[in-house]
């Protein structure tokens, strides 16, 4: 097996020692998404709903760069600072994953990079 280093100049770079993502055929595991935004390299500015907005927006330009979808993500990671948030990102969420929903897990964690609301990771087929 081949692993090929996934970068998009539509996504934020990495603010880590990791890649964007990691292309092993038949996946790719794209690493925790926070909401920044790929242009100014800065956390977007609104609620949670917003700050999901565009982590999901991040991923869906990942996964392009990777050569798939959305629509080909099998397993996501969600993870909240507060888990009162759920109910406004499983709206957002359920936008994005209208037919093709992937299996998920959803935790709260104490603290997440640049102290957003919310960080996904996904793993898709390609």
């Amino acid at each position: 097996m081949e692993k090929e280093i996934i970068c998009s100049d539509k996504a934020p770079g990495a603010i880590g020692p990791y890649s964007q993502a990691v292309r092993v055929k038949p996946f790719v595991f794209v690493s925790g998404q926070i909401p920044l935004d790929p242009e100014t390299g800065k956390v977007v500015e609104g609620d949670v709903k917003n700050q999901t907005r565009q982590v999901l927006e991040n991923i869906r330009n990942i996964l392009t760069t990777a050569g798939s979808s959305l629509d080909n993500v099998v397993k996501t990671t969600i993870y909240l600072s507060n888990m009162s948030d759920y109910d406004s990102i499983n709206e957002i969420y359920g936008n994005y994953f209208k037919d093709s929903r992937p299996a998920r897990a959803t935790v709260e964690v104490s603290r997440l990079p640049k102290d957003v609301s919310v960080e996904i990771e996904a793993v898709a087929i390609c």
